[in-house]
């Protein structure tokens, strides 16, 4: 058997040219880079250093410091990375720095670095010139190892090679087929050709921008496999820099099912092991919370050693909406849903010290991934952390490709122009092709500029000479086809001009909007038949109800349903709030959606910086109710206590609160969130000291009634807090929480007050409902008629607390009052129970939770307020009531 080698460049073709060896039965050949060729001269162990090499002994090298020019710069981010593709430069072009160290300071540091990193990496491990050095030793085993070498269609051969070859010249047959390099003259072996092809002239188009242009490559390859003109193996797509069309490759190659092959492999972030590893550096960089732990442990458990006997319950009787940011209120929220869990299992004793552990931030960044990751995550996780430091994870972990699994063979390729170059195909659709990608520009090297290492000698060949080369070696191989795809904008919405490479010839503009002959997935073939789409039951759904937001009359899209729904119904029976009657009055639609249907927003994690006005008034009525009862449970209550008493229970219900709210939602930062505490404890102290309170008067906050049960009761309140309330005339029973109940001695006066921590609304004096948006302190007069016995004189205000003196508005007849939401709420149960469930006033407001479930439209409310107000009728004059 005679031997016989081929150096290819490049991964793709390095895999092409193995399976066509194979193909074609080949034996004896031996399928190289220039690398592995010196690798397998020089025998042994001995290989080439890559990255994995290269960079921590680059680390190390920094680390010993002692450097005339680079001392100051040597610890910034990204200089290991700056350091190792000076290297590569000066190694490929071999400049001997010993030689240029008297011209610069510069030079000599990275001279001292060259020398660290060559006595640091490991045994066998060797630089490009101590590789080609050691192969130059054995060159007379040449005919032995090698055979005759043939390079085919290496674009170019770096000048540390370039000896190695002039050696192996004297011992075996070398050939170079099909070069891609002018400069030839060096070459001191036989030169040969492919016969030339007859290439049909390129096929200039437009489109839109990169998603458009990802979304046509597709169409084209579909056409081509499904007319069959071309196998998929025939069939490539590049650019200069794919990065621009990564995502939209990868997601819509995925949808359409069609074999497309990533040379350079896909994003790593686009697989499991990816997001494992972005949920990990999410928690390192950005902090401890619930949303990040639960993505987290989401990747992690039964993968990780640390969460092995994790169970997938481990979250039960944690508040989601409670953000958890710090590790003492997570060992407190752990503590609290210990007593509420039911399953018997308790999670503290694995998860305390993961998370104290992950507590130590971007510091613990190896130890964490040793402990939370599986092992092909962990290699991720590792690759990232040696090519930049732990604070730049989330940059690095963009970066990682990992292979794609396919086989090149069999697929067609997506890849970047230098892996294309060296194993073209017949079919080929060329991306990008603008001014700033055909080609792309050269840039100067970061470490030793122009200045101190002339360009021509240390970058001889740039990057747009490369890229020019590429395109006129990848476009004179289309046999079958060639077209050149550009975008009139890029994705940031910027015009974009072609690359002068492109022929001089008519452009076709393709249109975002247009209908393709060829459909490349079930989606795209659906849009451009609008007729069988249609038919499509959700998409003729879809279709209706966009079409029925356009209408200007009630729909079934609009919030029209079947009378006496029974899931309407049994909303309407449950025991109501201020807050579900409000949404009964003022916006049925979204009644039926949070009561009936159970929708609700979803909690962020987001620390906010202030507190939205409800949560800031829940706040202060929180504060209220613990001071209050901590001093109706003193020896003498809340109506004999001094001023003095009443801020040290303030001060004591702003410590407990402020320690048990970060355990259900998301609170400011510390500093922040105790400015907040205390100007709530302040609104709370005027509310306090408002009134003179009679020495025999009984005064509660937070008294609540209607409740499920009399969980956590006072003894001494004036009913239990399980007490039915029921709107008079009506079947509808409330629920809720009495700010403030003052009671005389004699029991035949209450007063009940409602706390506000907002502005002072115009025509305060005069409100009574306000149109359905005010009816807390009218259910707490009906609940102090219906519950204290006797029939009491019931005394009904509003008390806004956030003026330097409080301001109080008595409702002046209580009794008019009730029956009016008496008569309101029997009026919304009728339109409910008719399917007339359609937006009300509150839908309009920025507040409102369920704006993301309505049209975004800007006019839908213009065209639909005649009809709504038609369907409502007489009940619309809730909206105006006082």
């Amino acid at each position: 058997m005679k031997r016989r080698t081929i150096v290819v460049e490049g991964p793709l073709a390095f895999r092409m040219r193995r399976i066509a060896a194979a193909r074609n039965g080949e034996v004896g050949v031996q399928i190289f880079t220039l690398p592995m060729l010196a690798a397998r001269l020089a025998g042994g162990f001995n290989r080439a250093a890559v990255s994995q090499d290269l960079e921590p002994a680059i680390q190390q090298a920094l680390g010993m410091g002692g450097f005339a020019d680079l001392e100051s710069i040597r610890g910034l981010p990204g200089m290991t990375r700056s350091v190792a593709l000076t290297l590569r430069k000066i190694w490929q072009v071999d400049l001997p720095l010993d030689e240029w160290a008297a011209t610069s300071a510069r030079v000599r540091d990275i001279a001292l670095i060259e020398r660290r990193v060559r006595s640091m990496l490991p045994a066998g491990v060797l630089t490009p010139r101590d590789l080609r050095d050691a192969a130059m030793a054995r060159v007379y085993h040449a005919e032995a190892a090698l055979g005759a070498v043939d390079l085919d269609r290496v674009q170019d051969v770096p000048p540390v090679w370039r000896a190695l070859l002039a050696s192996l010249s004297e011992k075996i047959d070398l050939c170079w087929r099909n070069p891609g390099s002018t400069d030839l003259g060096w070459f001191p072996g036989s030169l040969a050709a492919d016969q030339a092809l007859d290439v049909p002239p390129p096929r200039p188009i437009s489109c839109a921008d990169p998603q458009a242009e990802a979304v046509e490559s597709l169409r084209w390859i579909r056409e081509l496999i499904a007319s069959g003109r071309a196998r998929p193996e025939e069939i490539a797509i590049c650019a200069t820099a794919t990065e621009a069309w990564d995502e939209q490759m990868l997601v819509l190659a995925t949808d359409a099912g069609l074999p497309v092959h990533f040379s350079h492999g896909v994003p790593a972030l686009g697989t499991r092991d990816g997001q494992a590893c972005a949920a990990l550096a999410d928690v390192l960089l950005n902090g401890l919370s619930q949303d990040r732990i639960r993505t987290l442990f989401g990747h992690a458990a039964g993968r990780s050693r640390a969460l092995s006997e994790l169970q997938t319950t481990w979250a039960q009787g944690l508040r989601p909406a409670a953000a958890l940011f710090r590790l003492d209120q997570w060992n407190q929220a752990l503590d609290r849903a210990d007593t509420l869990r039911t399953d018997g299992f308790d999670p503290r004793p694995i998860m305390v010290p993961v998370l104290e552990f992950l507590a130590g931030g971007p510091a613990v960044a190896r130890q964490a991934g040793e402990m939370l990751l599986g092992a092909s995550a962990l290699s991720l996780w590792t690759e990232a952390l040696r090519r930049a430091p732990a604070e730049a994870l989330d940059f690095s972990l963009r970066e990682l490709r990992v292979p794609d699994g396919r086989d090149p063979g069999a697929c067609v390729v997506w890849c970047p122009v230098s892996h294309l170059a060296g194993a073209v195909r017949p079919w080929v659709r060329m991306l990008g092709l603008t001014t700033r990608s055909w080609p792309r520009r050269a840039a100067g090297d970061p470490l030793l500029p122009d200045h101190i290492v002339p360009r021509a000698r240390l970058d001889p060949t740039t990057v747009t000479e490369n890229d020019r080369k590429a395109f006129y070696v990848i476009s004179a191989n289309a046999s079958g086809g060639c077209v050149l795809s550009r975008s009139r904008r890029n994705a940031q919405g910027g015009l974009l001009a072609a690359s002068p490479l492109a022929p001089d010839a008519e452009v076709a503009v393709l249109k975002r909007t247009r209908i393709p002959q060829h459909a490349f997935s079930e989606s795209d073939r659906l849009r451009a038949r609008p007729v069988e789409a249609g038919e499509a039951p959700h998409l003729a759904a879809a279709t209706q109800c966009w079409r029925n937001w356009r209408r200007p009359e009630v729909t079934m899209h609009d919030g029209r349903v079947r009378a006496d729904h029974p899931v309407i119904r049994r909303a309407i029976d449950q025991v109501q709030s201020a807050t579900s009657l409000r949404l009964m009055l003022r916006d049925p639609l979204a009644f039926v959606w949070r009561y009936a249907l159970g929708w609700h927003s979803v909690p962020h994690d987001i620390q906010p910086l202030v507190l939205d006005a409800r949560t800031y008034g829940q706040l202060v009525h929180e504060i209220l109710k613990r001071a209050v009862d901590a001093l109706e449970l003193s020896h003498h209550g809340y109506a004999r206590a001094t001023v003095q008493e009443i801020e040290a229970a303030l001060a004591e219900a702003v410590a407990s609160t402020g320690e048990s709210w970060p355990l259900d939602r998301s609170v400011p930062p510390r500093m922040l969130w105790q400015h907040i505490l205390e100007a709530a404890a302040q609104l709370a102290l005027k509310a306090l000291t408002l009134d003179e309170t009679l020495p025999d008067t009984r005064s509660w906050t937070e008294l609540a009634f209607g409740r499920d049960n009399d969980d956590g009761a006072l003894d001494n309140v004036p009913w239990p807090p399980s007490a039915s309330v029921v709107i008079p005339g009506t079947n509808i029973r409330v629920r809720g929480s009495i700010d403030r109940l003052d009671i005389n001695a004699v029991g035949n006066a209450v007063r009940v007050s409602d706390y506000k921590t907002g502005a002072v609304p115009r025509r305060a004096d005069q409100s009574v409902l306000s149109g359905g948006a005010e009816l807390q302190r009218v259910i707490y007069a009906l609940t102090a008629r219906q519950l204290i016995p006797d029939n009491p004189r019931v005394v009904a205000r509003l008390v806004f607390l956030v003026d330097e003196s409080p301001r109080t508005f008595r409702l002046q007849d209580v009794d008019l009052a009730i029956g009016e939401i008496a008569a309101h709420v029997t009026a919304a149960c009728a339109v409910l129970l008719q399917g007339i469930a359609l937006p009300g006033p509150d839908a309009r407001e920025l507040w409102n939770d369920f704006r993301l479930a309505l049209p975004a439209a800007a006019g839908f409310f213009q065209v639909k307020q005649a009809a709504v107000s038609r369907a409502f009728g007489d009940f619309s004059r809730v909206w105006s009531c006082r």
